[in-house]
């Protein structure tokens, strides 16, 4: 079923989808430009996470959620946005899987709303302002607001994307995507890594191998991250793999139970 929440004091409402189920809520957060269902549903659907009651939001802008014209679209926007969902579905204590910009977000939730999240599951997740220029979000915010939404920036940004990725940046609003692009790449303070490395819920951060090495690793294995190399993955790690990503975000007890067979 589709449920919303207000997110701004106009009523502006973020969507999510619900599955019906038990345990601790599953909440997935989508990235930049994306949406959650696309992402994630397969990976919901899987036997060793079936049953479970599942979340898929949308953020502001994205998706099935609105897209006010008033709303900065910061990561800290989009946590509060995401804290209203939480709150609205009594979800409290939620488990969150998030890719990429959806990880930044789920951070500085966790960081801003202790007691809202008890684990993250983070996907090539931002953790570092200023990306490298080869990011999607460096290309949207090298334009200016004015020029990718009326200037071509838009469509120029879809042709370069390809396209999976077009297929769900296509539905995001053009200014609420350049604004969230333009705040993910100036990041937070502290930064989401600071943020990350301060949590003391079981954190696992999962990095595609054809995406190369994760920087700061060890500083994130020494704060007690689990952080798994995917095998034959790139940067959407659940298309790539997604059983590995299923055992990560099952948890331990099924990749100890698959293990064993």
């Amino acid at each position: 079923m589709m449920r919303a929440a207000e997110f701004t004091p106009g009523g502006a409402r973020i969507r999510w989808v619900e599955a019906r189920g038990e345990g601790t809520p599953l909440v997935y957060v989508h990235g930049l430009g994306a949406a959650s269902t696309v992402y994630h549903a397969h990976i919901a659907a899987h036997p060793a996470l079936r049953g479970r009651r599942s979340l898929f939001v949308d953020l502001p802008g994205h998706g099935i959620s609105d897209r006010p014209a008033d709303f900065a679209y910061t990561l800290e926007d989009h946590a509060d946005a995401l804290a209203a969902v939480l709150r609205a579905a009594g979800a409290e204590g939620a488990e969150l899987v998030a890719h990429s910009m959806g990880g930044a977000v789920a951070v500085v939730l966790a960081h801003r709303w202790p007691g809202l999240v008890s684990r993250l599951v983070l996907t090539e997740a931002n953790l570092d302002p200023d990306p490298p220029v080869t990011a999607g979000s460096s290309g949207i915010a090298a334009y200016s607001e004015e020029t990718f939404v009326r200037g071509g920036g838009f469509e120029e940004t879809l042709e370069r994307v390809g396209g999976e990725w077009a297929s769900t940046m296509r539905l995001a609003d053009p200014a609420a995507l350049h604004r969230s692009a333009t705040c993910l790449v100036r990041g937070t303070r502290p930064t989401m890594r600071a943020m990350l490395l301060g949590l003391d819920i079981p954190r696992t951060y999962l990095q595609g191998e054809l995406s190369g090495e994760l920087p700061g690793r060890d500083e994130l294995v020494a704060a007690g991250v689990m952080v798994e190399t995917v095998p034959g993955a790139g940067h959407v790690v659940m298309f790539d793999n997604p059983d590995a990503f299923v055992a990560a975000v099952a948890g331990p007890e099924f990749a100890a139970s698959a293990g064993g067979r």
